[in-house]
Order: C-alpha cells, then structure tokens, then sequence
C-alpha cells in the first residue's frame, strides 16, 4: 500500500510539473513574440533613419 502511495505521489507531481513546464513554455514563447515584435519596430525605425539620412546627404550635396 505503501509503495502505491508513493507510485501515486510521483505521479501527481509528474502531472504538476508537466502542467508547471507547459506554462513556462507558453509564457516564453509569447516573451518571445513581444521581443521579436521589438526587434521588427527598430528595424523600421533603423531603416526610416537610414532613408532619412540619405535624403539629408542628398539636400547637402
């Protein structure tokens, strides 16, 4: 009986832990959407600057 009680108790905390793991993950991969969502932003930004920069040098020259 004993022994079971223990099978039981690895079991509900594999359960736990999976569950745990599952909700890391969900919770990273949407960090990860938010990062990338970020990276994407400067890239516009670096990319309206770089246009910008160009335009200046060509009013100059």
């Amino acid at each position: 009986m004993e022994i079971l009680k223990t099978f039981e108790e690895k079991i509900t905390y594999a359960v736990e832990k999976v569950k745990a793991l599952k909700e890391e993950k969900y919770n990273l991969e949407k960090r990860i959407e938010e990062l990338e969502d970020a990276v994407r932003s400067k890239d516009l930004e670096i990319e309206h600057l770089v246009m910008e920069k160009a335009s200046v040098k060509g009013q100059i020259a």
